[in-house]
């Protein structure tokens, strides 16, 4: 996902950029075993929030061994070639939408892809504070509800980003948009953000469930931040691409998402 200390980079990738995150997904089917360890990676999700960083480390390390886990992966149009048929994951969440009125461009490709595999898939929205969160939502369910629906399909808000607003700003915002989302379409929406984000940011939103990312943790081994008393993916790595594990099985995430299609 597009990372707030990414965000001034990302936009200004060059074509052979986009070709080599494309081939480096082609090939993590081969290498997923290797790529595993990548969670010691320098680039952490986990490094933007507030300060007192030495306390938040005690608290972000006191999680449980992990069990089993489920391996996924998340993308957007920065991997437009991905391809998921020699894909390992067993889940797929992609990015639909941004704002109020940017629309992925390999939305529509890779949500059925996902759907031709057969593997639990999701769709999130890049949230910006500073607009109006209903008109956001609006534009995210559009968009999704454009594509053919499946029993299972994860709807997702990434909230990385405050625009300026404060605390009590964000998390008012976030409060707004996921149920919003949930009245709109029965579905309780994950919340994604960066642990240090989700731990200031994310005061009250319990009952969603999260998604949090953490690059210089084990997979899987970690504590939830904030209200959270458990996590339900965690993004370890983004290297080649952003790789995940979930604490449930595909049933279980799929119980997560849409009732019907």
């Amino acid at each position: 996902m597009l990372k707030p200390w990414l965000a001034a980079i990302t936009k200004k990738k060059r074509p052979a950029e986009h070709f080599a995150l494309a081939v480096g997904g082609a090939i993590l089917a081969a290498t997923t075993a290797i790529t595993g360890v990548a969670g010691a990676a320098l680039a952490s999700a986990n490094d933007h929030g507030p300060a007192h960083a030495s306390q938040q480390e005690s608290r972000q390390s006191t999680g449980e061994e992990a069990g089993a886990l489920t391996y996924g992966l998340d993308i957007s149009n920065y991997e437009p070639l991905y391809n998921w048929a020699t894909s390992s994951a067993q889940f797929g969440i992609i990015k639909a939408t941004e704002g109020t009125d940017f629309r992925d461009a390999s939305f529509a490709r890779h949500w059925r892809e996902l759907g031709d595999k057969g593997i639990v898939r999701g769709a999130y929205h890049y949230g910006h504070p500073a607009q109006d969160p209903i008109a956001e939502a609006n534009h995210f369910l559009s968009v999704v509800n454009s594509q053919p629906a499946k029993r299972g399909d994860l709807l997702v808000l990434d909230l990385e980003t405050t625009d300026g607003k404060s605390v009590a700003e964000v998390n008012a915002w976030a409060k707004t948009w996921l149920s919003y989302v949930k009245a709109k379409t029965g579905v309780t929406p994950m919340f994604y953000s960066g642990w240090n984000f989700a731990d200031a940011y994310g005061k009250g939103l319990e009952q969603y469930p999260l998604w949090v990312a953490h690059y210089s943790r084990d997979k899987g081994v970690l504590a939830p931040p904030a209200d959270w008393k458990s996590w339900t993916i965690h993004q370890y790595t983004d290297v080649p691409i952003d790789q995940n594990v979930s604490a449930l099985t595909p049933d279980q995430l799929r119980g997560l998402g849409r009732a019907t299609a």
